[in-house]
């Protein structure tokens, strides 16, 4: 009598429930748009309704880990047809995905693509990024992979469509393979971080080009300690250096993640093999990812190179203002101003360095973490918005669950007598306080610098009770260089619009006082609803410094 097979685990159906729970989030925003302008859309999105119900019910209920194999493929059909769906209803895309498309146009053209400044692109509810100098950036400032992609998509529209269709199906793609090359137990995880949430499918349809390089990483991550295994790259490894190269001419996230990929295989090799063997395997493979970075990029390095290098640097020297939710909030929000803001990328860089330093020192066990770490980094940036971790989460589940710590027990670590003598427990907490130590000074350095500015509003004029049209300032240099100020009010997070300077100095002596007068960019800015803070923001280029001021209460004030 055959003995029938075992059911599946609990903790399999849990997890493919999750992901089947998932794929509500954010569904129904997306039908209610469709119900009223694409009846077809809303109606294959209450098919998917019925499939999640469906899903759900056999999710617990099924006997074999075979069918439960089967419900999983539901759930992944599933969110991708909702990915689709969401696409058709929102495909016009972000500022980064009209960039790509008239990166994609300039490059069908003829045109040079790199320094090029698009001006016409942005406004009207596009965003901009504004620089310390008191511009914006309006050229592409990315590696020219996706606006490759997106040529032939061009027939899709005028708007940022072709590259919000390059970012979607590279999402999609990307997640597929993730599911096909993870064990069967674990593949809804795949589609729940992927397609779930709405986080990845926001950015697809934002058109960033990072998700690109997302789907490129996979492949490279899941499994990565067994690249060059035995010596030999193969097929497999050639293939994973092919999608590092192309994932690093995709977008510079890519660039952070690759030396700590690159020492963790030296390290895993050099325990197998030997030290020569293990440089060998990583020259070969650094070797094939660099010739495929260099092939895609090859016409531009031809064509324009020197503004091709400044664009493709442009993330790491455009002198953006700060933003996101990492300690430079300090500045922004808890203080009024810093003027030493250079030491944020300084701190930057320092913990990306002394996290790559601690990785090789204990690999064995920051080996699963290599997917992780690259990112804790940009925590400390003057940039450290969250889309930098939330867009390569893929690539943590993929390295939790084919690079676990037994892939790493006999990877070789540098032999310090220190750190592994018979007090190796406070030696080695004092390695990490000690490479960490510059970071986290440069971070104090920075967040706890002065407001160079002292800046007080005298006059506001008022066309309407809830406008201003014009600003006075009197503002007051205590720093001990000139400085030039550019100035914006904000409401709430992020920066509007730099105002334009009517009277007053553009570069204000030290230890100096002078009044300005500005102006709105668009003639008039509206004031918040009462209680709501609104910050006056002078930033400084050189050296880079910010001063703020609230000035709810004097804004409102007749006069």
């Amino acid at each position: 009598m055959s003995v029938p097979p075992p059911p599946p685990a609990q903790w399999h159906r849990v997890l493919t429930l999750l992901a089947d729970i998932s794929l509500l989030i954010g569904t129904r925003s997306v039908w209610t748009a469709a119900a009223s302008h694409r009846p077809a859309v809303a109606a294959v999105i209450s098919v998917c309704y019925a499939s999640i119900l469906a899903c759900g019910v056999l999710a617990l209920v099924v006997r074999r880990a075979r069918s439960l194999a089967r419900v999983d493929l539901c759930v992944l059909v599933t969110g991708v047809t909702l990915v689709l769906c969401a696409w058709v209803m929102l495909h016009h895309g972000s500022d980064e995905a009209l960039l790509t498309t008239q990166a994609a146009r300039e490059l069908a053209a003829g045109r040079p693509v790199y320094g090029q400044p698009w001006p016409w692109l942005f406004g009207h509810g596009v965003a901009l990024t504004p620089t310390v100098t008191g511009g914006y950036d309006l050229t592409y400032g990315y590696p020219p992979l996706a606006p490759l992609l997106a040529v032939p998509l061009l027939w899709l529209g005028h708007g940022g469509a072709p590259a919000t269709a390059v970012s979607t199906g590279a999402l999609l793609t990307g997640t597929v393979v993730l599911w096909r090359m993870l064990p069967a137990p674990w593949r809804s995880a795949a589609t729940m971080v992927c397609l779930g949430f709405g986080m990845l499918p926001s950015y697809g349809r934002l058109g960033y080009p990072a998700i690109v390089a997302l789907a490129l990483l996979v492949p490279v991550v899941v499994r990565w300690p067994r690249t060059g295994e035995g010596g030999r790259l193969g097929a497999a490894g050639l293939a994973r250096a092919a999608c590092l190269g192309a994932a690093c001419a995709a977008q510079q996230l890519p660039w952070f993640l690759a030396p700590f990929l690159l020492a963790g295989i030296y390290a895993v090799r050099r325990g197998e093999l030997g030290g020569r063997a293990a440089a060998l395997v990583v020259l070969r493979f650094t070797g094939a990812a660099a010739t495929v970075w260099l092939l895609i990029n090859t016409y531009f390095l031809v064509s324009e190179p020197g503004t091709w290098l400044t664009g493709i640097a442009l993330p790491l020297t455009q002198g953006a203002v700060l933003h996101g939710q990492g300690v430079v909030d300090v500045s922004l929000y808890l203080t009024n101003g810093s003027d030493r803001l250079d030491w944020y990328s300084h701190a930057s860089l320092l913990l990306l360095a002394g996290l790559l330093a601690l990785f090789v020192l204990f690999v064995r066990r920051l080996g699963p973490a290599a997917t992780v770490l690259p990112w804790c980094a940009f925590y400390l940036a003057t940039r450290s918005q969250d889309g930098y971790y939330l867009m390569m989460t893929p690539l943590w589940l993929a390295a939790a669950v084919t690079a676990p710590a037994s892939a790493f027990a006999r990877a070789w670590q540098p032999r310090v007598r220190l750190l592994s003598g018979p007090r190796r427990r406070p030696a080695r907490l004092a390695a990490v306080a000690l490479l960490l130590a510059p970071a986290l000074a440069g971070a104090v350095v920075a967040a706890t610098g002065t407001p160079p500015l002292r800046m007080q509003v005298t006059a506001a004029r008022h066309p309407t009770p809830g406008t201003v049209s014009r600003l006075t300032l009197q503002v007051t240099n205590t720093a001990g260089t000139a400085l030039a100020p550019h100035f914006t009010l904000t409401r709430g997070q992020g920066m509007d619009p730099y105002w334009r300077i009517v009277r007053g100095p553009r570069t204000l002596p030290a230890h100096s006082t002078a009044r300005y007068e500005l102006r709105p960019p668009s003639g008039r800015f509206g004031l918040p609803r009462p209680g709501s803070r609104i910050r006056l923001r002078a930033f400084t280029a050189s050296p880079q410094t910010l001063s703020s001021a609230d000035v709810q209460g004097e804004l409102r004030r007749p006069g």
